[in-house]
């Protein structure tokens, strides 16, 4: 697993990349946060509603390409209001899901 953690402006506060996990799921990570931060919303969710025909639909090809739409992205919560978001990649998109919650869920 790849985890990357940003704050309230989208920009990197922690990197974590666990041994012999995928040099690929850096980048992918750190723009999961990204992306959960920039919409306020989970990747997975973004990923359902960017589908065709949906309202989202062409929504990964915006921002150079920095958006991503699969389950990974999670946004940090505080008192209501986002402060942050988690991103993991490294697993199955389940498994990232399942990652980003712990820790959006530890702060």
């Amino acid at each position: 697993m790849n985890i990357a953690v940003v704050d309230a402006g989208g920009n990197l506060l922690a990197f974590e990349r666990m041994e012999d996990a995928w040099l690929g799921s850096i980048d992918i990570s750190i723009k999961k946060a990204w992306t959960s931060r920039a919409f306020n919303i989970t990747t997975q969710d973004l990923a359902s509603h960017s589908q065709s025909g949906n309202q989202f639909f062409g929504i990964h090809a915006s921002n150079d390409g920095k958006v991503m739409i699969f389950a990974g992205g999670i946004p940090i919560k505080q008192d209501g209001q986002v402060v942050g978001a988690i991103g993991v990649s490294g697993g199955s998109g389940d498994q990232d899901h399942d990652v980003a919650h712990a820790g959006s869920a530890a702060y």
